[in-house]
């Protein structure tokens, strides 16, 4: 079901310096009036996976967000000595279990409209408290979707 909320053109633009010219380490998107997803917060490319918590959780307690993370990790391949950096974009649907019903249906229901309009994302995580989202648990999930 969609929510008939609308993504805004700077979201993409955003998207699209984080993917492309890697200006910024992440970028935090709120719904604002209940139409529009918008840029809140753009991370600086040096920033930490700790900032990202950080700002993701800005709003409060009860408030639900989008997080977009460039995410970097070594991978070594298997039968090798050898290690790559890898980054792979991932896009988090922050939903505290403190955020009121109205609020995770909302975010939930527009969560596939940010997902269309962000093309090129790697993975998509869903996380209600700080364990889901922690560094090792999307380091974890990224991962899972290397080949070995």
């Amino acid at each position: 079901m969609a929510s008939g909320v609308e993504v805004n053109d700077k979201c993409k633009i955003i998207f699209e310096e984080i993917k492309k010219d890697k200006k910024h380490r992440y970028v935090i998107f709120n719904i604002v009036d209940e139409k529009q997803i918008d840029v809140e917060v753009i991370g600086d490319r040096d920033a930490e996976y700790d900032s990202f918590l950080e700002d993701l959780q800005k709003g409060g307690t009860g408030e639900c967000r989008y997080g977009l993370f460039d995410f970097e990790y070594m991978h070594q391949h298997q039968g090798t000595t050898e290690s790559s950096k890898k980054q792979k974009l991932f896009l988090l649907l922050w939903c505290p279990d403190t955020a009121k019903i109205k609020m995770k249906m909302l975010y939930a229901s527009s969560f596939d409209a940010l997902k269309k309009s962000l093309v090129g994302v790697q993975k998509y995580i869903q996380a209600s408290d700080l364990s889901e989202a922690s560094k090792e648990s999307v380091e974890e999930k990224l991962r899972a979707t290397d080949r070995v």
